[in-house]
């Protein structure tokens, strides 16, 4: 017979090695058929008892560790909570393997629907049941719900405490499934849905085993309910920065416009100028400003190369009342209640923020301020002007020092010498032409305003004909009118300024005699007509600017050029009498004329040429007979 102590070995090495119940049961039984004595057998056999309750507790033990391990698994999901859904599969999965069943799902109630619904399942095969949505208190669950405790039933369809639907054993008889055990997922006071596991055979549910199911159910109510938390917390997290946001948005843009404002109104009251503002604008929105008048003019242009005003925007934006966009552009029109005074242009900015926009449309009023203050300063200085140019021009003599000093308040030193211009324009108003006039005339430092039927004005240049050309030309332009100017001087003192305006009347009328409207002229320019109407007729200026090319000729190359000229009109354009009162051939006649037409112009034998010519070479025999010896003309 064996030694009792390799039996109760035997019994140690089976629960070191994780034997069965049934090998621990087969030691005494083994013990017995080999005779063993009664007492040792008995002995043998409370060994082989204390072993099978040690393997129960042992087995018991690691089950509950399997499911503290598993329960501190789920805690540390709900701890780093981020995808509610995996939370709950991750339970869901757990719920199956630590009860051992076919399948484990989780429903959640639709409150505004009134319905319940899979939200998560684990080994189930059937779409049906997957899909299924049940009515509140319907079936198990219902149950679960109503009473906010577990229930389990070992076999489901033999079951009456349920409300079974059609629409719910379906489903179940779809999934064959046969046990089911539900506990209820609580949040407060509240059920928000029930955690399932499922048998496809009946099985009766332990104790423990429901409440392993009822705490992983408290730890999905808990990640439903934490993952609700952290989305209204991000929620109202959003809503206070963006309200945030809004605020500072909002307090920028007034402290921007404030300032902006601040600038432009300091701007107007320290009498800044177009492209002042222009320039404060294009700094506080970023892109270029262009600026025009009324009719199109461009008055100032910041950062941006010239452009047109678009005038169909500028309509629009005039009707508004507001900035409105067009191709990458904004257009405010700068309005005085219903008259257009002209339009900002903001070049560069695609979109606009209405705080933006709203400064945009504050700079078109303080544009229009501006524009206003200037116009009426301008009409009250050209009345200034306008009036001292008429006084100037009918009582020089009434009170010299009084004249003289309102010019100097308006900048003008009277005792310099001056040009006077008159001016005339067929197509347009006198007081347009006026206007336009007084703006030159304020640039150049003169005068300007209204004498009789004519605009008259006063300017300190030395050139009177270049002065003229320029105020046409200038004119022309502004007005979109051919304007013609007659001009005299430059005279010095005021009391030389009523016989120079009178001269510069003359050259005016002359200009329309000999058909040269829309230009500006001199008298001097004006060839002998000129020297005829002219008070200091300059005969020998006007001599030289006729025949100084023929003069410089003869007297660098001995030449004969002039005595030529003056034989062939003499003989009545007839070269071989010209040739023969010269005693030259007429071949020669003939290269001499050639010459003189290289020198003076192939028109020179036009009648009006030749007139002027004609009486230039009788004044040049004039004045070179009152010459002394030696002196060339």
């Amino acid at each position: 017979m064996a030694d009792p102590a390799e039996y109760l070995l035997r019994l140690f090495e089976l629960l070191a090695g994780d034997g069965t119940g049934e090998e621990l049961a087969q030691v005494p039984a083994a013990a017995r058929r080999a005779g063993t004595d009664s007492a040792e057998l008995s002995r043998i056999e409370q060994a082989s008892a204390l072993a099978l309750r040690l393997r129960h507790t042992l087995t018991e033990r690691r089950r509950r560790e399997a499911e503290l391990e598993a329960l501190f698994d789920t805690a540390g999901d709900l701890a780093r909570v981020r995808d509610v859904d995996a939370v709950l599969r991750a339970i869901v999965h757990r719920s199956r393997k630590l009860l051992g069943t076919h399948v484990a799902y989780l429903s959640l109630n639709d409150d505004t629907a009134g319905t319940t619904y899979m939200q998560v399942t684990d080994g189930c095969v059937s779409p049906l049941f997957q899909r299924v949505r049940l009515g509140m208190g319907e079936g198990l669950g219902g149950l679960v719900a109503q009473r906010v405790r577990p229930y389990a039933t070992p076999s489901y369809f033999d079951d009456e405490r349920f409300d079974h639907t059609e629409a719910i054993d379906a489903a179940v008889r779809d999934e064959r499934l046969v046990a089911i055990l539900g506990v209820p997922l609580k949040v407060g006071g509240s059920v928000i849905g029930v955690l399932y596991a499922a048998e496809r055979a009946p099985r009766e549910f332990s104790s423990e085993e429901v409440a392993l199911l009822a705490s992983l159910g408290d730890h999905a109510a808990i990640a439903i309910d934490t993952a609700r938390l952290l989305e209204e917390t991000r929620s109202a997290l959003d809503e206070l920065n963006t309200a945030h946001e809004t605020i500072r948005t909002h307090n920028e843009a007034m402290l921007r416009a404030e300032q902006a404002h601040d600038r432009l109104t300091d701007l107007v009251l320290r009498g800044g100028s177009v492209s002042d503002v222009a320039g404060a604008v294009s700094e506080v929105l970023g892109g270029g400003i262009l600026v025009h008048d009324a009719a199109g003019t461009e008055l100032a242009r910041i950062e941006t190369e010239s452009l047109p005003p678009p005038a169909p925007a500028v309509q629009r934006s005039r009707t508004s009342g507001r900035a409105v966009p067009r191709e990458g552009s904004w257009i405010c029109a700068v309005l005085a209640g219903p008259e257009l005074l002209g339009s900002l242009t903001l070049v560069g900015r695609e979109e606009m923020a209405d705080a933006d926009r709203r400064l945009f449309e504050r700079a078109g009023v303080v544009t229009a301020l501006l524009l206003l203050l200037q116009r009426s300063t301008a009409e009250a200085e050209d009345k200034v002007r306008g009036a001292l140019v008429t006084d100037l021009l009918t009582t020089p003599e009434r009170d010299r020092a009084s004249l003289l000093a309102r010019a100097r308040r308006i900048g003008v030193d009277l005792t310099a010498a001056h040009a006077v211009l008159t001016a005339h324009a067929d197509a347009v108003p006198r007081e347009r032409l006026a206007a336009a006039a007084s703006r030159y005339a304020t640039r150049a430092g003169g005068l300007a305003g209204t004498h009789g039927q004519r605009v008259v004005l006063v300017l300190p240049v030395g050139d009177a004909g270049a002065a003229a050309s320029a105020v046409a030309r200038e004119l022309h332009t502004t007005l979109g009118k051919p304007v013609t100017v007659g001009a005299a001087g430059p005279s010095e003192g005021i009391d030389a300024l009523v016989d120079t305006h009178a001269e510069s009347t003359r050259c005016l009328e002359a200009m329309f005699t000999l058909g040269r409207s829309g230009e500006g002229a001199a008298l001097s320019e004006l060839g002998f007509l000129g020297v005829l109407l002219g008070d200091r007729a300059d005969l020998a200026g006007y001599v030289t600017d006729t025949l100084g090319p023929l003069l410089d000729y003869d007297a660098r190359r001995g030449t004969e050029l002039v005595r030529t000229l003056e034989t062939y009109f003499a003989c009545g354009g007839n070269l071989t009498r010209t040739g023969r009162s010269l005693h030259v051939h007429v071949n020669t006649v003939t290269q001499r004329l050639e010459r003189i037409a290289a020198l003076v112009g192939e028109d020179w034998h036009r009648p009006e040429r030749a007139l002027e010519i004609q009486l230039a070479l009788r004044l040049h025999r004039l004045t070179k007979t009152n010459t002394p010896a030696g002196t060339q003309l």
